[in-house]
């Protein structure tokens, strides 16, 4: 059944990769208007996540970061399929790199980096970092249940010099690397909400108190591989950048957790400054009451 599902699918997900980008945005708006007004898709769970986020704001200005964010949410998914199409030329031009010198100091050290960044703007055109760097780049992510897309994911991701490991194996798969002195770029989307535990981490965010993953900083302390923070952002509609801001060289040295509140810090700034690029469809605040 999971064979014939993407078989039927390709076509179409090809035919969309295939599309100018003047016409792919127009497609873009229409998927939007099913997805927001008919499907209502998760409309319950963003508006909850916003309006915890954001209780000072007033009816008019929720309804605008909504319609804001759904729109970008479709364009998101929908250039994730465009990436299949897409030349180096294109990436290059759509996804600035504004400061890769943060990057390649480490490089030039022969020294991995820890990338960690939010669900904002594009984390995934982001995977066209092996553009513009030696380092192999590498993104850790949640396997689709479905192996034939999880497999098409994989490989539109290669095709623009970016390789993929597992969340559930990229402790180990990285110590592998690092002890037969492979480095690389590892990119952490280090938002999300982590499985409770007795270990959990608690701290605010966007003004709840939350469990908060701790991954990222724990094994780059135990390795002590420079963290860097990337600053995604849309510039405008199908155009993006990012810039690097060293979040610490010696993790080693930072005291439990450090790193950790420093991120979210910093990535609740760039929320702030505009709401509707998170991605509100997430439910990060599911354990809030849980304390």
């Amino acid at each position: 059944m999971k064979a014939l599902v993407y078989y039927l699918t390709y076509p179409l997900l090809f035919l969309i990769s295939r599309l100018p980008f003047s016409v792919f945005y127009k497609f873009s708006n229409i998927v939007c208007f099913f997805v927001q007004h008919v499907f209502k898709y998760r409309k319950n769970v963003v508006r909850e996540n916003l309006k915890r986020a954001f209780p000072e704001y007033d009816h008019k200005k929720f309804m605008n970061i909504e319609n804001k964010f759904y729109r970008h949410l479709c364009d998101l998914f929908l250039e994730i399929i465009k990436s299949m199409g897409m030349t180096k030329e294109q990436m290059i031009k759509r996804f600035k790199v504004k400061n890769i010198e943060v990057l390649t100091q480490f490089e030039k050290k022969n020294t991995s980096v820890f990338l960690m960044c939010g669900h904002y703007a594009s984390w995934e055109w982001m995977m066209s970092l092996g553009y513009h760097m030696k380092h192999k780049g590498y993104g850790i992510y949640k396997p689709i249940r479905n192996q034939y897309f999880d497999n098409l994911i994989k490989k539109i991701r290669s095709r623009h010099n970016a390789f993929m490991i597992s969340q559930r194996t990229a402790a180990r798969e990285i110590k592998r690397m690092e002890a037969n002195n492979e480095r690389g770029v590892f990119g952490f989307a280090s938002d999300q909400s982590p499985r409770l535990k007795h270990l959990t981490y608690w701290r605010s965010f966007l003004g709840t108190k939350v469990p908060v993953f701790t991954g990222a900083e724990r094994l780059a302390k135990e390795l002590n591989i420079p963290i860097v923070f990337a600053k995604i952002n849309r510039v405008k509609r199908g155009y993006y950048e990012v810039e690097f801001r060293v979040l610490s060289e010696t993790p080693h040295k930072i005291s439990d957790y450090g790193i950790t509140d420093l991120f979210t810090e910093w990535l609740e700034v760039q929320i702030k400054d505009d709401p509707s690029q998170y991605f509100w469809t997430h439910k990060r605040f599911k354990h809030a009451k849980k304390v």
